[in-house]
């Protein structure tokens, strides 16, 4: 099968959307991704931005896969980390290296950026995502927590 990723920019609304529609799918969360969609200033912004990278695979022209990361610079070191924050591909083009080929896309972006790790977060449950990572990676097990800048500690 052939895929194509491509980087969407600031000129890639629709192709951005798109993606949020395909998280919702993927994901089965319609009230995060596909409630309140951000306003074209708003998107446009941040997919102009050298730190957010929004990577779809497509077949034709068809999105069947996404990626969204951001990259983390840090203070210790003149170097940054780049974030997968989320990573889908729909249900019917599982299995055949589209994830693999958008995270291997990801690689040459990280290391332009000067970032020296790509690291992502993955749910036990998920054992097709732990077993792509477990492959790809070298795997830390950590908790983590969500603290909410609103005070109460499980409003989210």
């Amino acid at each position: 099968m052939t895929v194509e990723v491509r980087r969407l920019g600031s000129g890639n609304l629709a192709e951005a959307r798109g993606m949020n529609a395909l998280f919702a799918e993927v994901f089965e969360d319609q009230a995060s991704y596909a409630a309140r969609p951000p306003e074209d200033d708003y998107l446009r912004s941040l997919l102009g931005r050298d730190e957010f990278i929004a990577l779809g695979a497509f077949k034709g022209d068809a999105m069947i896969g996404a990626l969204a990361a951001y990259e983390l610079p840090k203070f210790e070191q003149r170097r940054s980390e780049i974030y997968i924050y989320d990573l889908a591909v729909r249900e019917d083009h599982r299995r055949r290296g589209v994830a693999t080929t958008l995270i291997e896309a990801l690689k040459p972006i990280a290391t332009a950026r000067g970032a020296w790790v790509i690291y992502v977060q993955a749910d036990p449950p998920d054992a097709p995502a732990v077993a792509l990572y477990d492959k790809l990676g070298v795997r830390e097990d950590v908790l983590h927590f969500d603290i909410s800048p609103g005070g109460d500690p499980k409003a989210r």
